[in-house]
């Protein structure tokens, strides 16, 4: 390797035909760039399809009532219902496999009616009613102030905590935002924080337009008694939620005096299940990604191959002197694998240095335009890197196998024949 003249007869071999020699590095360029990129496409995807979950708590199910479907204990079908704040402390007496289950209320909409006011600005915006540990199930950034507290939640305080948008929509800039009062439907609430979703997609304009209000207090200003919209439960990361739901909805039926058999009772969304089904989705499109790559790659190793053959023929009286001198077969061995294993790495690394830098150039653009949906941060990790360089090295030697071996094969006095 550190052979001075045997660099300089490498570089000799692979420059004597350079079109030719450009021709087969293609071959390995394109496919280690086909690769990565569609590593980093999936990726992408992966990403945006995960920022959708809004960094939600996966082993989570979110449950609201629905009306009944079945006749039960002398109750009519097609009764309507609604959770209980009881059923809170019911659900974490019951199941302790259960790390928090968090009610919520929800009132308007951002899209909704003007159901705000502040000053002379008014606006429409999505109003909860929550419960401290909803922000360990849906992380928020608090970028000023805090979140709703326990205490807020005894004293039933008119607190709230406004997205980054009520700020945009009902302050001017630079306009103090913590302390000051803005009405809810009648009602003043003083600002004690405020927040955004971190990575947040998809439902982004939303979460920035959101006002959140301690539970109780909510349920007290807005006569809603001790009714819950829907409840979010989330399992310990030793328990899966899906396997639990089952119980839980059973225990849920039992308090409501729903039919055990009634599907359609209780509405609910099953993060932990969507997250799977997504993830497993993701690791066959890397596995595509692979194979896709590897394929297109193959064909540029049997190129490199096929050049290394042609180049070996063409050097065969050179072959039969070196070895009338004196050189032992690894020698010619080593020369012609050198050659192959180079050529293959220069063209492959080459081809990721190409890729990262359309890498980059997606992320250029998707940050000067703003996200796209269900697609963000396209990229690949070094692991990549280190597995496409271990890729080259084995097609590298695997190329110059059969060619070294042929070299190796003809005897000096047959090689100085040939004309």
């Amino acid at each position: 390797m550190f052979n001075k003249d045997r660099w300089n007869e490498i570089l000799e071999a692979l420059t004597a035909n350079k079109f030719r020699t450009l021709l087969t590095a293609f071959g390995v360029f394109w496919g280690i760039t086909i690769l990565v990129l569609l590593l980093a496409l999936t990726n992408g995807l992966k990403n945006g399809a995960t920022v959708e979950f809004n960094d939600f708590a996966t082993n989570s199910i979110l449950t609201w009532s629905q009306g009944t479907s079945m006749a039960y204990k002398g109750l009519p079908r097609r009764r309507r219902f609604s959770y209980k704040l009881n059923d809170i402390e019911a659900l974490k007496t019951e199941f302790p496999e259960i790390k928090y289950a968090s009610p919520r209320n929800k009132l308007g909409g951002y899209r909704g009616e003007n159901n705000v006011i502040r000053g002379t600005k008014i606006g429409a915006f999505g109003i909860y009613g929550d419960y401290p540990d909803y922000i360990n199930q849906e992380p928020m950034d608090i970028l000023e102030g805090r979140f709703v507290s326990y205490s807020d939640i005894e004293a039933k305080r008119k607190v709230c905590v406004i997205g980054i948008d009520v700020i945009t929509g009902l302050y001017d800039k630079d306009e103090p935002v913590i302390g000051s009062y803005i009405e809810i439907n009648g009602v003043n609430f003083m600002v004690v924080g405020t927040f955004k979703k971190p990575n947040s997609q998809g439902d982004a304009e939303e979460d920035a337009n959101t006002i959140i209000i301690p539970f109780t207090t909510f349920n007290q200003a807005f006569n809603q008694g001790d009714r819950i919209y829907y409840m979010v439960i989330t399992a310990y990361d030793a328990y899966d939620i899906t396997e639990l739901k089952e119980s839980i909805f059973g225990f849920l039926k039992v308090r409501h005096t729903v039919h055990p058999n009634d599907m359609s009772a209780l509405g609910h969304r099953d993060q932990s299940l969507d997250f799977k089904k997504m993830s497993g989705l993701f690791q066959i499109l890397s596995v595509v990604g692979y194979f896709v790559g590897a394929l297109i790659l193959l064909s540029g190793i049997i190129g490199i191959s096929n050049i290394m053959l042609i180049s070996v023929k063409e050097r065969t009286k050179e072959i039969g002197v070196r070895r009338a001198l004196g050189a032992t077969p690894w020698e010619i061995k080593s020369q012609i694998l050198q050659e192959s294993l180079i050529l293959t790495i220069i063209s492959g690394m080459t081809g990721v240095a190409f890729s990262a830098g359309i890498i980059w150039l997606m992320n250029y653009v998707l940050n000067e335009n703003g996200p796209v949906q269900n697609f963000a941060n396209p990229s690949v990790g070094l692991q990549v890197v280190f597995i496409a360089f271990s890729i080259l090295v084995v097609s590298g030697l695997l190329a110059g196998l059969i060619p070294a071996n042929s070299a190796t094969k003809m005897k000096p006095v047959d090689a100085l024949r040939i004309e």
